[in-house]
């Protein structure tokens, strides 16, 4: 049976807390930024949870079936 292999996008882009919730960073932030206005970048800015729904694919990837 071959090893178990984490994603390794899904190493990079997801962050597990201590108490085991995983959190994300969010979409559109990286450039183009001109065009945004200054209440989208701060509503862009931090982290946040990942959602209920995606929660079983990201744990897949991460291997914390």
């Amino acid at each position: 049976m071959p090893k178990v292999k984490t994603h390794s996008r899904a190493k990079k882009t997801f962050k597990v807390t201590g108490t085991g919730k995983i959190t994300r960073r969010k979409a559109f932030r990286k450039h183009l930024l001109t065009k945004k206005s200054a209440k989208r970048r701060r509503s862009l800015d931090g982290s946040v949870f990942v959602h209920s729904a995606n929660l079983p694919l990201v744990k897949r990837m991460l291997n914390m079936r």
